[in-house]
């Protein structure tokens, strides 16, 4: 068509400027993907930076007023995008900047459990008319996955044809089937997926300013509520972070690994560490993995998780997932935190703090090292310590310790505090302490019950 075109008798600038408009279109078509969704959102809480929709968790899309300038942004531009709100549970579909469709969503994943179903901007990555969910072990109708293991789908069932509770989820956003299927025949791969919960709102405690005097190099104290700084010091410094990185690993393992799944232990997974634990063919389930991970920092139980699939693909996932938590300043070299070049700052680990608390507080409590009733039974070592400071702290919903030559002492802690009458989840963030991180942090809670009103022992 275009040879003949180009038979007639036209003026050579002309065909020229033809020839080189068909070359820059194809060439937008290739690097837009057209329908692939694969341009940027510029939020509008950042000044330059961009965010694509195949990133991942937003922390700052869980704040009520971002979430609604990001979506009146997409409906500006007339963008087709869903909007998952786990609050009201309603799902609804966006064709051009209108909602086209609005169904109930019947299940989400249970709160505080490993399989809660995450917050933030993602896309849809694949779609199936019924696909086979491995973890379950059912068959999930008009499936289209939009972050790791999460989907949005219709009512699934076994391979019998027997229909699953009402009770069961592997975190997944589950429609009715017939409502799953008119989503499915209206969303295209690609399309972002806007996924908000009330719960990250913040509210309106105020705070009044006094600040404590602490050594260590490095620190941030915040309400993991309404993101109120109570003090602070060099917190946007990046430095050092030890075997804190294992609270990454943890979310990396649970969020790209079936927690339910069996590790044989190899030898390359048999690494030096403070507590030998693990034996060359042992069998352990990754979930079961995760109480030394994150009581005794077993190095091995990290290279294991690291090594599961492909240890630099596994480092990778670590920095995406720190990437998507708005955790700007942070890298990852390896998963144990071994390495020196694993860096962040305090106001990166706040982010880190705020997400483990809403959506995987599963870490958080395994991290205490206290016995507890779970699903999965109890820890695979009865005798398992616990490395992390404030265990026997009621008020200490968990966290990390860390220590190495380059980080010196350093800890990401959470506590529930009472505050003149309510409960505060505050995060003690302490970087660079010269072997004094548990002073520092036994001070800031001592001035936080003093200068806050808290009543009793903290």
């Amino acid at each position: 068509m275009l040879r003949g075109f180009l038979k007639q008798d036209l003026p050579l600038w002309l065909v020229l400027a033809i020839i080189g408009t068909l070359a820059f279109s194809g060439f937008l078509f290739w690097k837009l993907g057209w329908f692939g969704y694969n341009s940027a959102l510029n939020l509008p809480f950042q000044k330059e930076a961009e965010i694509n929709f195949d990133y991942g968790p937003q922390p700052a899309l869980a704040r009520a007023d971002v979430f609604n300038q990001v979506k009146s942004q997409l409906i500006d531009e007339r963008s087709d995008f869903i909007e998952a709100d786990l609050s009201t549970m309603k799902l609804t579909v966006y064709e051009g900047g209108r909602a086209t469709l609005q169904v109930e969503i019947l299940t989400k994943g249970r709160e505080g459990s490993w399989w809660e179903t995450p917050a933030g901007i993602y896309k849809i990555e694949s779609k199936e008319k019924n696909h086979f969910s491995s973890f379950g072990q059912v068959y999930q109708p008009w499936s289209m996955a939009f972050q790791g293991n999460f989907f949005i789908h219709g009512w699934p069932y076994y391979p019998g044809g027997k229909p699953v509770s009402s009770t069961y989820s592997g975190g997944c956003i589950r429609l009715s089937t017939e409502d799953a299927e008119k989503v499915f025949n209206l969303v295209k791969t690609g399309m972002p997926v806007l996924v908000f919960e009330e719960d990250f709102s913040p509210d309106d405690f105020q705070y009044k300013v006094e600040a404590p005097t602490i050594s260590a190099a490095n620190y941030l104290v915040a309400d993991l509520r309404n993101n109120y700084v109570l003090f602070e010091k060099s917190s946007n410094e990046v430095v050092p972070i030890a075997s804190i990185t294992k609270l990454v690993t943890a979310l990396t393992a649970a969020e790209y690994i079936n927690l339910d799944k069996t590790i044989t232990i190899t030898d390359q997974m048999i690494v030096p560490t403070s507590k030998p634990r693990l034996k060359i063919g042992q069998k352990i389930s990754a979930y079961q993995l995760l109480y030394p991970l994150l009581d005794e920092s077993s190095n091995e139980a990290a290279t294991a998780f690291a090594n599961t699939s492909d240890r630099e693909r596994f480092v990778k996932l670590m920095n995406a997932k720190a990437s998507a938590l708005g955790m700007d300043n942070t890298k990852f070299v390896d998963a144990a935190g071994s390495g020196g070049e694993n860096i962040s700052t305090a106001q990166d680990l706040f982010n880190l703090a705020k997400y483990l608390y809403n959506n995987r507080s599963f870490v958080l409590k395994i991290s205490t090292g206290r016995p507890g009733d779970n699903a999965y039974g109890p820890p695979p070592f009865q005798d398992l310590s616990n490395f992390n400071l404030f265990a026997d702290n009621p008020s200490f919903v968990g966290g990390k310790i860390g220590k190495s030559e380059a980080a010196e002492e350093a800890m990401l802690a959470v506590f529930e505090i009472d505050i003149r009458g309510v409960k505060r989840p505050i995060a003690i963030i302490v970087l660079g302490s010269e072997g004094k991180v548990e002073d520092d942090i036994s001070k800031i809670l001592n001035w936080t019950k003093q200068n806050y009103g808290s009543y009793g022992n903290l």
